[in-house]
């Protein structure tokens, strides 16, 4: 998949269009290339949330996080080409499966959800909800994608992107660590005021 790059720029793009694989070219305006960015925007947050990782002393759950989010960021990038390459399938049941059974393993050992959660708490949670946030905004690019040109992408490709933000959702709620931060409930009462000076 893909070539050697032998030089960084081309000039080939400054026409506002970009070359696909198969030679021909698209305006960069394209929805493809929306979700193509939304894509590499996710990928470079869940990048994030490994440096973060890297960085702290991870316990076994965050462990456990980042090995999964490795094969994440690979499959995000077999998105990618699918989208430059549709004749390319990167992406298939068995990763949404893979995708299903770790969101069942990490929520089995979390407390039953009976409110909203605001997305905040750790950096590490913070920044998982916001590779969530990503997440969803590449579904609805990809959504609008496949109703213009269903031939641009693959179904199995927005079924991943839809497992994702789950599986991204309960990842912050698993890296939250109860001695350090708790996780942060919607509370009525903190906009209660507002109605009493009403």
């Amino acid at each position: 998949m893909g070539n050697r790059l032998s030089k960084i720029y081309t000039r080939t793009g400054d026409d506002g269009s970009t070359g696909m694989a198969d030679g021909s070219r698209v305006s960069k305006a394209d929805v493809l290339f929306s979700v193509m960015g939304d894509i590499d925007e996710l990928n470079s947050h869940i990048g994030l949330v490994r440096a973060q990782l890297r960085q702290s002393k991870a316990s076994s759950i965050e462990t456990h996080v980042s090995d999964a989010l490795v094969i994440i960021q690979h499959l995000l990038f077999n998105i990618g080409g699918e989208l430059a390459m549709p004749e390319y399938e990167g992406v298939n049941t068995t990763h949404i499966e893979w995708l299903e059974q770790q969101i069942d393993t990490m929520n089995a050992s979390l407390p039953p959800l009976k409110d909203f959660i605001l997305p905040t708490g750790s950096v590490l949670v913070s920044q998982l909800h916001i590779a969530r946030s990503v997440c969803r905004r590449a579904e609805r690019q990809a959504v609008l994608l496949q109703q213009q040109r269903p031939e641009a992408i693959r179904s199995t490709a927005i079924s991943f992107i839809n497992r994702l933000s789950d599986w991204l959702f309960v990842a912050a709620r698993f890296c939250t660590d109860p001695s350090q931060v708790s996780e942060v409930l919607w509370d009525s009462k903190v906009l209660q005021k507002f109605s009493d000076d009403t």
